[in-house]
């Protein structure tokens, strides 16, 4: 093989070569980002960037058993992998037995496009969505508002390979829109959010009359006390909250009691009934438009995955099944040690709550409620009962008798989503919506609206 290639299944079939452990795991992601910035109704920057990221896990079976080193470097070229390999070869002979220890995978059929070039984005992707953006500005402009914000959009090929003979390869389209709002006087802000996976989806001119007349909503200002109030959350607020729920649902740390999902006395709560409406919390790496990978990617071990799983295949999943807690996520080392069927987390989630009405509509139907835009700095409180806090921000907006009345302040919340989804009294339309608290990390989510009848704004926020 020719030392100057640089093509990722090359460098991963390089690596394999290279490695001397008993067993090995590369990863290569090859990445490749656009993006565009705007600010007072004018564009100010725009870019490019590409890059690539190497994960080598070395295997070694010693007599105590099974170790593992990791390391990964970005930027890797051939003539840098045997150091790289032998790095990790080096952390695995130095580290003591993994706990999560099992047999790689084997088995299956190559991806068939395991050795095509990666895919990529440009800023070609923006081909449609700029001229729209410009025609936003246009309106805004006119209508005496500010718009800022921010498009980007990554494509990320992954390429496993393994001593054991598994050859996967997934690609990865992201993009997330983030568009503000403000009055000139920036005394008032509206948001909108979109997730996508290539901009064609995306219209801009819709979100800047969303925001206009969330803008009008706050002309007017109502000051009110904290307390429990009946509280629609849009969909990106539910995503936010169920996000955090999905990741402190391990199936190891409920069985050991740490968690929401511990049963008092042992075991956990699987099977018992979460809420009264006909809720279905689930994942599916084939769900249209949240396409993510078929198969375990882990680039580190820890609570709810593990590097031995690599190339495991994922398969559709209900966390959550007619309102009971039907699946927690499992490794495969933890299936073994609780009893627990293998669940690898999945690369997105989808909230079904049996209801069809819009956010619009559910406001109509609201005599008197507040209606919220999204939420931010959250953070845990107690992970026995998974309490959260955080803030709301961008318009908190009092609703009468079906109809939105003005702009209230803003709050600090203290609520556990598991007692949200318990307390609900309606959910609306599942629709696919972008996660503001946690877009950095996890966009691919399809949520209701929904109702809580006695949402706990715990304390009055000065933010905005």
């Amino acid at each position: 093989m020719s030392v100057r290639t640089n093509k990722p299944h090359e460098i991963v079939e390089r690596a394999l070569e290279l490695s001397r452990a008993d067993g090995c795991v590369v990863i290569a992601d090859e990445e490749s980002t656009a993006n565009l910035r705007w600010a007072g109704n004018a564009l100010t920057t725009n870019g490019v960037t590409r890059g690539r990221t190497l994960t080598v896990v070395a295997t070694v079976d010693g007599q105590q058993g099974t170790a593992s080193g990791v390391v990964s470097r970005s930027a890797v070229t051939v003539e840098e992998l045997e150091p790289l390999v032998r790095a990790a070869e080096a952390a695995a002979r130095g580290a003591g037995p993994a706990e999560d220890a099992q047999p790689l995978v084997t088995g299956g059929p190559a991806s068939p496009d395991f050795t095509d070039a990666p895919a990529e984005t440009s800023s070609a992707v923006f081909a449609d969505f700029a001229p729209a953006l410009g025609e936003a500005f246009a309106r805004a402009r006119a209508g005496g508002r500010e718009l800022y914000g921010f498009a980007n959009h990554e494509m990320t090929s992954t390429y496993v390979g393994t001593s054991t003979g598994l050859r996967l390869r997934h690609d990865q389209p992201n993009g997330t829109l983030e568009l503000n709002a403000k009055s000139p006087d920036r005394t008032r802000s509206a948001w909108a959010g979109h997730a996508t996976r290539d901009f064609k989806d995306v219209d801009p001119a819709a979100l800047d009359a969303e925001l206009a007349v969330r803008l009008g909503w706050a002309e007017r200002r109502v000051e009110l006390p904290a307390g429990r109030y009946e509280t629609l959350l849009p969909p990106t607020a539910v995503a936010d909250l169920l996000i955090y729920q999905y990741w402190s649902a391990s199936g190891r740390d409920a069985v050991e009691g740490r968690t929401v999902f511990s049963k008092p006395g042992g075991g956990t709560r699987l099977g018992e009934r979460i809420g009264a409406l006909p809720l279905t919390l689930r994942s599916d790496p084939h769900e249209p438009g949240l396409e993510s990978a078929p198969f375990v990617v882990a680039h580190s071990s820890g609570g709810d995955q593990s590097v031995f799983d690599n190339g495991l295949p994922v398969a559709a999943t209900d966390w959550i099944r007619d309102g009971e807690l039907h699946r927690l996520t499992t490794t495969r080392h933890g299936a073994e040690l609780t009893g627990l069927p293998v669940a690898p987390a999945i690369g997105n989630l989808i909230l079904d709550g049996g209801g069809d009405r819009s956010l619009d509509e559910m406001v109509a139907g609201t005599e008197r409620g507040l209606l919220l835009t999204c939420l931010w700095y959250i953070r845990e409180v107690d992970p026995a009962t998974l309490l959260l806090t955080g803030l709301t921000r961008d318009g908190v907006y009092l609703v009468e008798q079906g109809e939105v009345v003005g702009e209230v302040n803003n709050f600090r919340f203290n609520e556990s989503p598991v007692d949200l989804l318990g307390r609900a009294a309606e959910a609306g339309r599942t629709e696919k919506t972008l996660p503001r608290e946690w877009g950095d990390w996890f966009t691919r989510a399809a949520m209701p609206a929904l109702r809580v009848p006695d949402f706990n704004m715990s304390s009055v926020s000065q933010g905005v």
